[in-house]
C-alpha cells in the first residue's frame, strides 16, 4: 500500500516539478524548504484565550447555538450565535494544527497535525482539554507548486514533523541535479446533538464513532467514552476503491459519502466501527465537495491547473438505489465549491464568481434562480436561515421569498 501511494505522490509531483536545469544555467532557482516543528512543542501550545480576531482562511462549523470558524493551522473561533443577527465572538481555542473539527453534546473533537484532541465545551466559557490521542492521524503538508527543487539538507529528527514549506530562492544545481518532492519527503454541550460542518468537512460523528479523513484512508475513532476516546483502526480505502485522492466526507443516516478528486464513493456505516464500500460513481478528475439530501447527492466539480483538467459543473446523482447511483443531470457552473440544499433550493458557493440559488424541483433540469456577487466558498443551510463563509468573512442570511436571502449580519476578520 505505501508503494502504491508514493507512486501516486510521484506522479502528481512529476507534473509540478521543473525538469533538470542545463548545466550551464546560473540563474535563481525557487527551492522548497520544509518547516520543521517539535511534536513537543506543538502540544504543548495547546491554550483556550479570550476571542481575537483571525488572519486564517478556514471553514464553518455549527452546533446548537453556537457556530465555530476553524482558521487553518491557527485554532477555533467559536462564536455565540443565539441571535444570528449579532454574533458574539466568545473564545479562541489555540491549536495550530487545525484543519477540522466534530461535536457532540459536550465534546470537540479536532486534529492537530497529527494528533486527535478531545475538549469538554460543556461550559463555553471554559473550555478544557481532557483527551489527546497521539500520532493517530496523518498530515501530509502541501507542496508548493511552483518550486522547482526541495532543500534536501534538512534533517528530521525524532519528534519532530514538516508542518509546511517556504520558499526560498537559491543559486541553480549544477548538472542533473534534483530532488522530487515524493522521494525527498520520504526520507524525512448539554445535548447529545451532532453538530454540522459545511460540504468540505472531513470529520463526521456516526453515533460512538468519529471518522476522519486522510488522502487515502479513514480513520475510525471510539469515543463511547470522549474522555477515554480511543484509536479504533485505518480502513485503507484503496483496497476497495481505486479511486484519486479523498477530499470531503459527508455523512447522510448510516452511509458516508465520500468526495475524492475522481468520484463520489458510498460507504455503508451500518456497523459504525467497521465500515464498508458498496458503491461510487466516477468522473474527471476534479475537486469534488458532496452533500446529499434525500435521495439526490449533489456533487460540484471544479477544474483548474490544481484540481484537474475537468469543465466546472454540478452533478446531480440519484442515490434512491445506494448500490447503483445513477446520474440524473449535469450543469456547468464556473467555480463550485461548496453546496448545500434546504427544501427545493439548491446553493452553491461559487468563490469569487458569488453564491448562487437554484430551483431543484426537476433535478434533470436545475434552474439557477438568484446570484449574490459577495465571494463565497461553502454554506451551511439550517432550517432557520443560511450560514455561508468566503475569505475573511462569515455572512447569515434569512431564507425570502422566490428563492432570495436576505443578509442579516456579517463576520468580518
Amino acid at each position: 500500500m505505501k508503494t502504491v501511494k508514493k507512486g501516486i505522490a510521484c506522479l502528481i509531483a512529476l507534473l509540478f516539478i521543473a525538469c533538470a536545469p542545463d548545466e550551464n544555467d546560473t540563474q535563481k532557482a525557487l527551492f522548497a524548504v520544509p518547516i520543521i516543528k517539535s511534536l513537543t512543542n506543538i502540544r504543548s501550545a495547546i491554550s483556550i484565550a479570550p476571542s481575537r480576531q483571525t488572519n486564517s482562511e478556514g471553514k464553518i462549523y455549527v452546533a446548537e447555538n453556537y457556530l465555530f470558524y476553524i482558521a487553518k493551522e491557527s485554532g477555533v473561533h467559536v462564536f455565540d450565535n443565539q441571535n444570528p443577527t449579532t454574533p458574539q465572538n466568545i473564545a479562541f481555542i489555540n491549536i495550530a494544527g487545525v484543519h477540522d473539527i466534530a461535536v457532540k453534546g459536550n465534546y470537540l473533537y479536532a486534529d492537530n497535525f497529527v494528533d486527535l484532541l478531545v475538549f469538554d465545551i460543556s461550559n463555553i466559557r471554559n473550555i478544557t482539554l481532557v483527551r489527546t490521542i497521539e500520532n493517530a492521524i496523518t498530515f501530509t503538508p502541501t507542496y508548493p507548486n511552483n518550486a522547482e527543487f526541495y532543500d534536501d539538507t534538512s534533517v528530521l529528527n525524532e519528534g519532530e514533523i514538516v508542518t509546511g514549506y517556504r520558499l526560498e530562492y537559491r543559486d541553480r544545481p549544477e548538472g542533473q541535479y534534483y530532488i522530487l518532492a515524493c522521494d525527498a519527503t520520504a526520507s524525512l454541550l448539554s445535548s447529545n446533538a451532532v453538530g454540522t460542518g459545511g460540504s468540505y468537512a472531513r470529520f463526521q460523528i456516526n453515533r460512538n464513532a468519529l471518522y476522519t479523513l486522510d488522502s487515502y484512508k479513514l480513520n475510525v475513532f471510539n469515543i463511547s467514552n470522549p474522555s477515554t476516546s480511543f484509536f479504533d483502526k485505518s480502513i485503507y480505502m484503496t483496497q476497495w476503491i481505486n479511486a484519486g485522492q479523498f477530499e470531503t466526507l459527508f455523512i447522510q443516516k448510516d452511509y458516508l459519502f465520500v468526495g475524492a478528486t475522481n468520484g463520489m464513493h458510498v460507504i455503508d456505516a451500518t456497523d459504525e466501527f467497521n465500515p464498508t464500500f458498496i458503491s461510487g460513481f466516477s468522473h474527471s478528475t476534479g475537486c469534488d465537495p458532496v452533500f446529499v439530501y434525500g435521495n439526490l447527492a449533489y456533487v460540484t466539480v471544479r477544474g483548474g491547473s490544481f484540481c484537474g483538467a475537468t469543465q466546472d459543473q454540478i452533478n446531480v446523482i440519484n442515490v434512491s438505489d445506494i448500490l447503483n447511483p445513477v446520474l440524473v443531470s449535469t450543469y456547468l457552473l464556473n467555480q463550485p465549491y461548496g453546496v448545500g440544499v434546504r427544501n427545493n433550493a439548491l446553493y452553491v458557493g461559487c468563490g469569487s464568481q458569488g453564491l448562487k440559488v437554484f430551483n431543484t424541483d426537476n433535478p434533470s433540469q436545475l434552474l439557477l434562480k438568484t446570484s449574490y456577487t459577495e465571494p463565497i466558498t461553502d454554506v451551511i443551510p439550517l432550517e432557520s436561515h443560511l450560514i455561508a463563509v468566503g475569505p475573511n468573512k462569515i455572512i447569515q442570511y434569512n431564507y425570502g421569498a422566490n428563492f432570495t436571502l436576505q443578509q442579516i449580519s456579517v463576520l468580518n476578520f
